[in-house]
């Protein structure tokens, strides 16, 4: 399993990264200033952040009990980033809403716009991040 360090430095550098792709790219998108983009992918971050570090730890658990591992595979890896994303539109919609002061349907295309961008690049991001710092355990599964 992974340490605490190592899960703080995973949910950290996938939020910068993310909030650096999702602020341009939002603002394009929506038309909107990129500065207010900036203020809900911050507080969408901070949140995601907090959540990317309970999720993971109760994913990997969760894993391990039901399959002996925290090893992903291809199909395992696509339940992980749906979950995931599925429980961050639950939470940010409605804060989404708030701020920008549009309604729940423009905030919940909104959010769905930036979950489909967030299911890809977790993919992405966790499979790359897997590879770049491998467990152990997974060097004695592969043996």
């Amino acid at each position: 399993m992974r340490t605490t360090s190592d899960r703080i430095r995973h949910a950290v550098s996938f939020e910068i990264i993310g909030l650096a792709l999702i602020t341009p790219l939002g603002a394009w998108a929506f038309g909107l200033p990129a500065a207010d983009i900036g203020v809900v992918g911050l507080v969408g971050a901070t949140i995601a952040t907090l959540w990317n570090y309970i999720y993971n730890l109760g994913f990997d658990h969760a894993l391990r009990h039901f399959s002996g591992t925290t090893e992903k595979t291809l199909p395992t890896r696509v339940v992980h980033a749906v979950l995931f994303e599925g429980g961050l539109l639950v939470v940010l919609m409605p804060l989404i809403a708030w701020y920008l002061q549009i309604s729940l349907m423009e905030a919940f295309v909104m959010d769905v716009a930036f979950a489909a961008f967030y299911l890809v690049y977790a993919f992405a991001f966790n499979w790359g991040y897997d590879r770049v710092f491998p467990l152990p355990e997974w060097q004695t599964a592969a043996s």
